[in-house]
């Protein structure tokens, strides 16, 4: 009797979990799942005591649509919210796709919220995603799902108003690695298993990587990636071994690695944590031959993470939108504040 009242508080659980459909976690009830603005306040408010949980609330100038489904996998949908302008001045919009952070174990997409309804006041569109994080899918699962959701945004571009031309793909932290491989691998079918079967396209024409690696190889990455201290570290677990063990899968998963003359223009949003977004260096050195844009931007003595919290969105969020402005070449004028 105790094993079948256990499979119904599972079974109801599961479908409470998909009546919801707003998180991305492998149980509803999955303790390790503590990545959120509250959590991540608590260990900075003593060193920052000035800052503030960027808000959530929604303006009136912003329209936000939730849970919408992007893709299934049998009975798994992953879902996301977006935020569009009410009043924006052009008819095609922009877009950008948000990834969350988590050390690919973790996280909201709420977590991206206050940022891409920033966007949308800047007159993009933007959507905030949930992915498979490793504890349910290991690597390169979460890049095939932003595609998976770059896909549905231009599949959905007439419906929203975005012009499928000009869609970026950002995200933070272990979000922003997964948003920088997923650009800098456009049109390579090994991350994206769909590509054959559809004639939308998933390519990103810009990438914003908000302090995220650049290179999972590199000394200074393994030692805090790779630590031994660990077991597993948060990249161990989502690579399913250590960079001993699956060294190829490491370099694979490596943006760095991928520059050539069609990457997208990059934006490097940075902390004053140089360990977070190690590799950015390298991978500018091999843009700049090839005239490829990009832009280092630091938000000055800030902590990793810097993107939940004022007062350093809104400065986030103008380095964001500048840097995308400029390559879709809006004007101010054109876009909505």
């Amino acid at each position: 009797m105790t094993h079948v009242n256990n499979i119904l508080h599972f079974t109801i659980l599961v479908w409470f979990a998909a009546l919801l459909g707003c998180q991305n976690i492998t149980r509803f009830d999955d303790p390790a799942n503590t990545y959120t603005p509250e959590t991540t306040y608590q260990k900075l408010i003593g060193e920052y005591p000035f800052i503030d949980i960027a808000s959530r609330a929604v303006p009136v100038s912003v329209q936000e649509i939730k849970n919408i489904t992007y893709i299934r996998y049998g009975q798994r949908a992953l879902q996301l919210d977006l935020y569009l302008p009410k009043s924006a001045l052009i008819q095609q919009k922009p877009g950008i796709v948000f990834v969350h952070g988590g050390g690919w174990r973790a996280g909201f997409r709420t977590n991206f919220t206050p940022m891409a309804i920033g966007m949308a006041e800047r007159g993009y569109v933007a959507a905030t995603i949930s992915y498979r994080l490793s504890p349910e899918a290991q690597y390169p699962a979460a890049v095939h799902d932003v595609k998976a959701a770059i896909r549905w945004l231009r599949n959905n571009a007439k419906k929203y108003g975005v012009n499928p031309q000009q869609i970026a793909v950002g995200g933070g932290s272990a979000g922003g690695q997964i948003a920088s491989l997923t650009g800098v691998t456009n049109g390579l079918e090994k991350f994206d298993p769909k590509a054959k079967k559809s004639s939308i396209s998933s390519a990103a024409q810009a990438i914003v990587n908000i302090d995220g690696l650049s290179d999972f190889t590199s000394e200074a990455a393994r030692f805090h990636e790779d630590d031994p201290r660990k077991n597993p570290s948060a990249a161990g677990a989502w690579f399913g071994g250590r960079y001993a063990e699956k060294t190829e899968l490491w370099h694979e998963a490596s943006p760095l690695f991928y520059v050539n003359k069609n990457t997208p223009p990059i934006l490097f949003l940075i902390s004053a944590q140089e360990r977070f977004s190690v590799g950015h260096k390298e991978m500018i050195e091999k843009m700049k031959p090839l005239g490829i844009p990009y832009k280092v931007a630091q938000i000055p003595d800030s902590p990793h993470s810097f993107w939940l919290f004022d007062p350093w969105l809104q400065p986030s969020v103008d380095v964001v939108a500048g840097f995308l402005d400029q390559q879709f070449k809006i004007t101010r004028s054109d876009n909505a504040r």
